[in-house]
């Protein structure tokens, strides 16, 4: 029981449909009464063992396809966090007390993910309603419409299988062009003056989950630097093209215009033009090495972090102003300046560092801070892969995380 009063274990194994929960590695944590009722078998022949041993496909028929698909499916719910609804499948079962004896079966399958608080999947709900009767009952029957019309549904659902398939392929070529365009787009910097930065980009978990984060960093006239870091919405190639348009001309504005705030005003201006760039967050800093000063200006970003060198660490959030496109009208973007000692450390970064499902953002913010202090004495380098391991869930992350640190 727990604070409702609910007995879910009891709700489970009463759930009229036949249940397996499976872990990432596709073992039988448990299955409900029904499940057990239909593959004739006991819960100790089931609970502990790899699915796919338990129930191998016939290997008496070599068109079996059952094990195969089923196994994509469950991938595919790994990799995308996502429900998959199969197509009707033919699987058969071996006969309970006959070994080597394959039953002719026919099932209905869902598999859904359980999300832990980092969204990482915990367990997969593998959902089957047998339809063996129904499909034996319409092929058996004498009128040769109704045996014609069960012949062309499975047929439509095998076709249905490889349709999809097909679309999964093509899919993943977008996301593999993706990633070439934004590796394209965001290599390692080179020293900026005598001034050198650590960069890192890691791509969220799963093969269809490419977004539009990006860096950049440009050399200005004095001894001064600019650093940017923003985020389109979206996933996939047409969130990567819009990620360079943006990228592009922040940087050129930042080389112009005086100070980030203009920059980000121009970037506004440019973005009502470009598709798909409407509720983009970045933030533009401005480090000057002659005045020992950051001023910066965000568009509804993360604010950067400074770590100071007695270890405590200043969030620069005096000067956010909402999203591009996110006002009618042109309004100027405000505008903040911090002084730093030598030795300090700017870091910014996108909210795939810090943000996690379920959870307030200041919880990630306290994390990065924590981080930052514990790990004041590394270099950029050794600081970037330090956040990165701490601050990424450890199955990977559901969003992109870009990350810039200079020392200064």
């Amino acid at each position: 029981m727990n604070a409702s009063g609910i007995d879910y274990a009891a709700v489970f194994q009463a759930l009229p449909g036949a249940v397996l929960l499976l872990t990432p590695e596709f073992e039988i944590a448990d299955a409900n009464e029904a499940l057990l009722r239909r593959a004739g078998r006991e819960r100790h022949q089931l609970i502990g063992r790899v699915l796919f041993d338990v129930f191998p496909d016939n290997p008496g028929d070599p068109d079996a396809t059952g094990t195969r698909n089923l196994r994509a499916s469950l991938e595919r719910v790994l990799a995308t966090g996502a429900p998959d609804t199969m197509a009707l499948q033919r699987y058969d079962v071996e006969a309970p007390g006959r070994p080597g004896v394959f039953e002719e079966r026919y099932w209905s399958p869902v598999n859904a993910p359980v999300l832990d608080a980092d969204g990482r999947v915990r367990l997969i709900v593998h959902r089957v309603e047998e339809v063996t009767g129904i499909v034996r009952a319409a092929a058996g029957d004498r009128d040769g419409d109704r045996q014609r019309m069960a012949a062309e549904l499975y047929t439509r659902a095998q076709e249905l299988q490889g349709a999809n398939e097909r679309l999964r392929r093509a899919h993943a070529r977008e996301q593999e062009v993706a990633l070439a365009l934004q590796e394209a787009m965001l290599p390692a910097p080179p020293p900026v003056g005598h001034h050198r930065a650590a960069v890192r980009y890691r791509p969220a978990t799963g093969a269809l989950h490419v977004c539009g984060d990006w860096y950049d960093l440009a050399e200005l006239s004095g001894d001064r630097m600019a650093v940017a870091v923003g985020d389109v919405v979206g996933h996939g190639l047409s969130a990567a093209c819009v990620m360079g348009q943006l990228r592009s001309a922040l940087s050129a504005a930042a080389r112009v215009v005086v100070g980030p705030a203009r920059a980000l005003e121009v970037l506004g201006i440019y973005a009502r033009s470009v598709d798909g760039a409407e509720s983009t967050t970045a933030v533009q800093t401005v480090v000057d090495w002659t005045t020992h000063t950051i001023t910066y200006s965000s568009a509804g970003h993360p604010p950067p972090a400074l770590l100071h060198t007695d270890g405590t660490v200043e969030l620069l959030d005096r000067a956010t102003d909402p999203p591009l496109g996110a006002r009618p009208e042109h309004v100027d973007r405000p505008e903040a300046r911090v002084a730093f000692d030598e030795g300090a450390v700017l870091v910014l970064y996108t909210d795939g560092l810090i943000e996690r499902r379920r959870e307030d953002i200041d919880v990630g913010l306290g994390r990065l801070t924590a981080a930052l202090t514990r790990h004041r004495a590394a270099d950029a380098e050794s600081l970037a892969d330090a956040l990165l391991a701490e601050l990424l869930p450890p199955g990977g992350a559901t969003d992109d995380a870009a990350l810039v640190i200079v020392r200064l």
